[in-house]
């Protein structure tokens, strides 16, 4: 019982002392501002009044000086590259563009936001990218499993300094099936190649930021 008194009367001082504290400092600071106001300083009370809500107030919170700022909430994509050679999207720059677009958008549903000069900054290659076709018949009828492939390496950059690099592999398949036997000649389904990018895309940004 002896030692509840005690420590409620401890913390009961520490928390008047540090009123107090924070008191003397707000009335030293308000007596200093009087001075410069009656000295005709007023140069300088503006200067420390922006300083002041450049630091504290949370409408500045976009300026790196600012204590609610956060260096992380914005990210750029550097590059993306076509690494891929073989296939009919081997070094396509269009392919880049849309890996690039797939990137931002997942960046921001994150709550991130995009920055030329950003600390952090990403590098994206696209290291293969196929469609694997499984046929199956039986009798008449034809199956095709056309399975897109991609793989993607991503490497995460703060400050100019590599801190991350992460591989993802997705896949994304279109089953068709007829009554001819059709070769499809490893053809690309533009909704099964959206699909993988966006997959891959999605694994990229949650590896790197998440």
């Amino acid at each position: 019982m002896i030692n509840k008194i005690n420590i409620g009367d401890l913390l009961t001082k520490g928390l008047i002392y540090l009123v107090s504290f924070w008191i003397c400092v707000a009335l030293i600071t308000q007596g200093y501002f009087i001075y410069l106001n009656i000295s005709g300083n007023t140069e300088k009370v503006g200067e420390l009044r922006d300083s002041f809500q450049q630091k504290f107030d949370g409408n500045y919170s976009s300026d790196s000086r600012n204590i609610y700022y956060m260096e992380e909430s914005e990210v750029w994509v550097e590059s993306v590259t076509n690494q891929v050679k073989i296939g009919k999207l081997a070094g396509n720059r269009n392919l880049e563009f849309g890996v690039r677009n797939i990137l931002e958008e997942y960046i921001q549903e994150a709550g991130y936001a995009l920055s030329d000069n950003a600390g952090k900054k990403i590098k994206v290659e696209i290291v293969y990218l196929d469609v694997l076709t499984t046929k199956t018949n039986i009798s008449v009828f034809h199956r095709d499993n056309a399975e897109v492939v991609i793989r993607l390496k991503g490497i995460l950059y703060k400050d100019g300094k590599k801190v991350k690099e992460v591989m993802v592999e997705e896949s994304s398949s279109e089953i068709s099936i007829s009554t001819l036997i059709v070769d499809g000649g490893g053809k690309f389904n533009q909704t099964s190649l959206s699909n993988a990018l966006k997959k891959g895309c999605g694994q990229i940004i949650t590896k790197l930021l998440g």
